[in-house]
């Protein structure tokens, strides 16, 4: 596989780094948690006059046709900054429920509207008691006439306070936890019938549990097949590993900068602490998780389009393994290292630390991903050994 980046990768890498170092420090991060929205509307405006928005939308729909790298690239700087805007909820997860379901009619009145910036959308996929299984939905749509009617609870949806539009997953038929039987839902966020319950999550980001009583939803907003969805919701929900993946990185290695000039700083007993050579292994240790996590997540943004599904979820699994433990490892180490003052919330790195460890249970933590993978057979088919 070919790591390097085209010309055009660089370009957009070092217009979104330059954005986010302008626009984007920890107190104008407060400043944005601070308001009604919890993120700033400013900011995602620039991404949209950026191009971020439209980014791996195809040229036909309105966008650039950019491919998983880019959303690698694009979220990797989003780790860095810390970023509140709900990106990955609408372009990720709502965006890829577009590109890989969504009717023509579908995309042309939606896509056009996410690249300028104009609607935000959200992805109601999880219930209270699914835990990671994407396939255990117990909100229900019935068939009313021309349209459906959904009953239900959804739980932890991504900026789902902030959305115009709400896809939703919800059972057709078959029991709860068959992979057949689920579709897909157009909701407008303002329909009779859905009540939100915004929230801060533990990493200040905002989130909603969303509630359905007899909402309805017309078959023009029906997405794909009623009964025939879980491929795409699990292919949505890869894609988003591997952007989750990504945006962890960008967290290590800011995390890691932060630990290494602190070290170089703090004095105690008349020296630099970083000058204590067991300090200085604890770094290369975090350096090394750093490295690692890259791979695996440039690894999994490669194997997105992969046509073998094994193959691909493979993959996947693999990746989130390494981050889920890299995160607990450079998360420790780099709040140790900092003492008391990296637990404050006036200092940056618990922050990081906060948001890492959510990434690593979003779409199942480590222990998930690592039983999943022992039953694909592990990271390399049998057939390669």
């Amino acid at each position: 596989m070919d790591f390097d980046l085209s010309e055009e990768q660089r370009l957009l890498k070092d217009s979104v780094e330059r954005l986010l170092f302008e626009s984007y420090r920890l107190d104008s991060r407060r400043v944005y948690q601070a308001g009604q929205r919890g993120f700033s509307d400013a900011m995602w405006s620039r991404y949209a006059e950026l191009g971020l928005l439209a980014l791996p939308f195809s040229e036909e729909q309105g966008g650039f046709s950019g491919g998983p790298v880019e959303t690698m690239i694009v979220m990797e700087a989003f780790g860095r900054a810390l970023i509140l805007q709900p990106y990955f909820a609408t372009v990720v997860l709502a965006g890829g429920v577009l590109r890989r379901g969504a009717n023509e009619a579908q995309k042309a009145e939606l896509i056009p509207a996410i690249a300028e910036g104009r609607i935000k959308m959200a992805f109601a996929y999880a219930e209270p008691q699914s835990r990671y299984d994407l396939f255990h939905v117990e909100t229900q749509a019935k068939k009313d006439g021309g349209g459906w009617l959904l009953n239900g609870t959804k739980g932890l949806v991504l900026h789902g306070e902030a959305a115009d539009t709400i896809v939703v997953s919800a059972r057709t038929a078959g029991d709860t936890r068959e992979k057949d039987g689920i579709g897909l839902f157009l909701v407008d966020a303002q329909a009779p019938g859905l009540r939100r319950r915004g929230y801060r999550t533990q990493d200040g980001l905002r989130a909603a549990e969303i509630t359905l009583e007899k909402v309805r939803v017309e078959e023009a907003d029906v997405i794909g097949d009623p009964a025939r969805a879980f491929p795409v919701i699990s292919q949505v929900a890869d894609e988003a590993v591997a952007a989750l993946s990504a945006e962890a990185v960008g967290c290590f290695r800011e995390m890691l900068t932060i630990t290494v000039d602190y070290l170089k700083t703090r004095e105690q007993f008349g020296k630099k602490i970083g000058s204590f050579q067991v300090l200085q292994h604890r770094a290369a240790d975090m350096f090394v998780e750093l490295e690692q996590s890259r791979s695996m997540a440039m690894y999994a943004a490669m194997m997105i389009s992969e046509g073998n599904v094994t193959e691909r979820e493979r993959a996947i699994s693999a990746a989130k393994v390494q981050i889920g433990r890299s995160a607990k490892v450079i998360g420790h180490e780099s709040i140790q290292l900092h003492g008391g003052i990296g637990m404050t919330m006036e200092y940056s790195i618990g922050h990081y630390f906060k948001h890492v460890i959510m990434l690593d249970t979003l779409f199942g933590d480590a222990d998930y991903h690592l039983s999943r993978l022992a039953k694909l057979g592990g990271l390399t088919s049998e057939q390669a050994n």
